[in-house]
């Protein structure tokens, strides 16, 4: 996937990859459909951030969410 091109898929497919990567069990608050593609560099740099590490502390996972909540539309 070309994940250098801003689209609604490549939108949807980091938000999934978040999600399960984060293990989201409340899927509803972080929807593809919540983030523009005005987001899309910042998102990116998240999902970049979250493919390449394998755990994550209490207070990496707040910020990382809290960061996702300041994206949304």
């Amino acid at each position: 996937m070309d994940l250098t091109e801003k689209s609604v898929q490549n939108i949807e497919f980091m938000v999934n990859e978040i999600q399960q990567k984060l293990k989201v069990l409340n899927v509803g608050i972080m929807k593809p459909s919540h983030f523009s593609e005005e987001a899309y560099e910042d998102l990116r740099d998240i999902y970049l951030l979250i493919k390449n590490k394998t755990n994550f502390s209490i207070s990496e996972m707040q910020a990382i969410a809290e960061e996702l909540g300041n994206l949304k539309k």
